[in-house]
This record gives C-alpha cells, structure tokens and sequence, in this order.
C-alpha cells in the first residue's frame, strides 16, 4: 500500500512531534515550512490527478533533486501511486526500456520503484514499500543521530537510492531538505554549516569539495556520509585528516540504502571499517567470505519477476566480500569482479558485455572495472574485432544510444583475442591487467 508520506509525518506517524510551522525545504533563495510544504504538495497532486494519475498506479519520474522534484515525488504519493524516478542521464534505449517495463509491470507492495543495475544481469526496477523506507529512516536517524535542527543536503538524485532515502529520512526525523538542484562544488561547499548539517556525497562529489575546499568545515557541519565500501581510503585519509566528520555507510538499493554506517568518531578511531550494522538489519558470510544481510529494510521483490530476492531464511546474497570482526564492525574487503562502481553508479559488467557483443563490428568482449583516482572506478572493455576493419571511434559512437555514460568504457585494449584460463574461461585478472597497462586508449 502506498503511503502519504509527508501526510503521516504531520500526523505523528514516525512517533515525534513535528511543528507545522518548522522549516521543511530549503532552496537557494527561498525555503518553506512543512505546513507551506503540505499546500506545495497538495497544488501537484491535484495537477497530478488532473492529467490521470489513478491510485495504485506506476509513475515513471524524470528524477531531479532541485525543489520541484521533491515536491513531485511526495505529490505521487500523496495521489496513492507508486514513484519511479529515472535518471536523466540514461541513454535513450535504457530509458525506454525502463518506461516500456514499468507501464506493465505489476508492482504489488512498493512505495517506490529504484531502476539499477543490481547484482545479476540487466538493469531492473527493485521495489521498495513504505515500511523499508521507514525501517532505514529510523535506524539511520538512530546511529547518526539526527533530529529536526539538522538541514540535509539532496546531493545526489532522487534516481539513487541514497537521493530518495535523504529526503525520506529528513522528513521523517522532522529534519529539513536543501534541496539545490545538480551538484555544484561551490554551491555545495558554501552551504555546508550554514544551513546545511548533514550531506551524501559519492566519492567522486568529497574528492571535488576537498580539493575545492580543503579546510575544515564549520563546526555545525556534522556530518558527510560516504558510501565507504566503494571510498579509496586515501581519499577517507585525506578528508579526515583535515578534520571532515566522515561516516563511512555500506549499502544497496535491494537494502533500502544502508546496512552498516560508521560514525565520525569511527571512521577516525578504526579506519576502514564501515560499521556495525545498523538496527533492524542482520548481516553474516557464507563460506566463500560473500555478505549476506537480512531485515526489515530488504525490498519486497524485483518489478514484473517471479525471482526471489533472498533465500527461503530470508538472507540476500549481495555479491560483496567481507568480514564481521570480534567487535561486530563490518569490513568490506571486494565485491563480485562483474560488478563495477563508477561515481556511486553501480555498473554490471556482463550488461555492458552484451551491449558490445551486440554490435556487428565485435566478436568478443570482457568488462572489468579499473582503479581511478576521481571516480573511484571506470569501466573498460577488451574487444575482440570481428575480421575486417574495426573503427573504435565509431563503436564508441553507438554506445551512446545504449549505455549510459557510467556505463560506456573509458578505458580499451583491442585485441585479437581474450586471455582464458585452461578451462576455457576468460581470465578478467589479466583483462584488468592490460586496461591497467599505460598503452590503454583512453576515452
């Protein structure tokens, strides 16, 4: 069932008071309160409502985290219907496969449909109901202590999991939204501490800002929250060192956002660790040091799939490699060599490898992902040509009426074959190993 958000919030439902009159929305130049925040929203549901949008109903969204997609998003729910913010970054293929799979798909308890790429094969849209969006809310709001002084940055786009949870969570702590628009280094810099209290930020996002502003922010900036799994730990070093409020957090979009979160005073007294996990949710390995993790966060199912999400013990197998130490803090030490993070988008290797198979002009291909300074990892690819001539550029080309700009390769080796083990398999180690090579084109 789809739940008014903001409507429940104002009503109590998260068990604290919130004051109407306290301040809901931040925008450059302007702000509101909830109670102004409740009319914003109740003008777009009925515009909503007006063009045919029926409770129970899909509703594919051009995700943006400026005031207008906030106040969009909670009108969706507000009509009783199911949000699904797309990125506006996606290619034109990805995009109408995307709205072609969500106008007929069957969503059952979802809140919130999340487009990703997952963990197994093509991207997909993951479910997420009101009581995962409520159950991360809580947890979160417990470990980080938030409460309704504090002002969150909408960094990231409400087509990732981490853009939406922001709002949810803010609003569900009686906290406030800055909600900015785009990301811009010196826009975000000169509202950390004033108003701004807390933000998300991808790796790539903390890099610019440090080297934008290396000094230390305002005290009343208390926190940056780092996807810490996927953070080069000199990046975390160097942010740390000049004395940024750090918390490293390991999550997915299958988990509602987070699983473990580290505080400030973790992440500088235990280094590397992303935390214990947080309430509500249980984490384990199995024997090959893949994590495992169940609770009351994990989505209800994949949109239109009959593939179960967990196992029959209710466990989701995250594709990740880790460990739980003595004193249960959590070490995210690899993840599955087909899954690649570039700039928090979570790329699949094996969809990008059928992309270039696809086309007339490739035999063979392997996607692995790359060290990188900026964007923590790129893709690249080893192409085998079809005989013939074989013009990269224009390869290059096609791409982008399939593949998303995290998802093209930057990084790629020609070559007349790909290395195999004796059992015939390609040997990615080695495929990396030549992107990694300095004679790699790069794009």
């Amino acid at each position: 069932m789809v739940v008014d958000l903001l409507a429940w919030v104002l009503a109590d439902g998260a068990g604290r008071t919130v004051d109407p009159d306290s301040t809901a929305l931040l925008w450059p130049g302007g702000s509101c309160t909830y109670q102004e925040l409740n009319g914003r929203v109740d003008e777009r549901a009925r515009a909503l409502a007006g063009e045919g949008l029926e409770p129970g109903s899909i509703r594919p969204i051009v995700a943006s985290n400026d005031v207008v997609g906030v106040i969009t998003l909670l009108a969706v729910w507000r009509c009783g219907a199911i949000a699904a913010p797309l990125n506006p970054g996606l290619a034109r293929r990805e995009f109408a496969a995307a709205t072609r799979a969500l106008s007929v798909g069957a969503a059952t308890a979802g809140q919130l449909i999340l487009w990703t790429s997952g963990t197994v094969g093509a991207a997909r849209g993951v479910e997420l109901s009101f009581d995962n969006l409520r159950a991360s809310a809580m947890a979160v709001g417990g470990r980080l202590d938030l409460g309704p002084d504090d002002v969150w940055l909408a960094s990231l786009s409400t087509a990732h999991v981490g853009g939406v949870a922001l709002v949810t969570r803010a609003l569900m702590m009686g906290s406030a939204v800055f909600a900015a628009g785009p990301f811009d280094v010196e826009a975000a810099s000169k509202v950390m501490g004033r108003p701004v209290t807390h933000a998300s930020l991808v790796p790539t996002q903390l890099l610019r800002i440090l080297d934008h502003r290396p000094s230390r922010p305002p005290p009343s900036f208390r926190c940056a929250l780092i996807g810490g799994a996927h953070a080069p730990p000199d990046l975390v070093a160097r942010a740390v060192e000049a004395r940024w409020p750090i918390s490293l957090t390991y999550g997915m979009t299958e988990m509602a956002s987070q699983v473990a979160t580290a505080t400030p005073r973790q992440v500088r007294a235990k280094p590397g660790t992303v935390g214990s996990p947080l309430d509500g949710v249980e984490l384990r390995t199995d024997e090959r040091g893949q994590l495992l993790v169940r609770g009351a966060t994990l989505a209800v199912g994949y949109l239109g799939s009959d593939d179960a999400m967990a196992d029959a013990d209710g466990w989701y197998r995250t594709g990740d490699l880790g460990y739980i130490d003595e004193a249960g803090d959590v070490w995210v030490t690899g993840r599955r060599i087909d899954r690649i993070v570039s700039g928090g988008v979570t790329v699949d290797a094996i969809e990008v490898e059928g992309v270039l198979r696809a086309h007339p002009s490739v035999a063979d291909a392997c996607v692995v992902g790359v060290q990188d300074a900026e964007w923590g990892e790129v893709v690249g690819a080893v192409v085998v040509p079809v005989e013939g001539e074989f013009d990269l550029d224009a390869l290059d080309v096609a791409l982008r009426e399939s593949l998303s700009a995290a998802k093209r390769p930057r990084l790629w080796w020609v070559a007349s074959e790909l290395p195999l083990n004796a059992n015939g398999k390609v040997e990615r180690a080695r495929v990396r190993s030549l992107l990694e090579d300095g004679r790699a084109l790069q794009n």
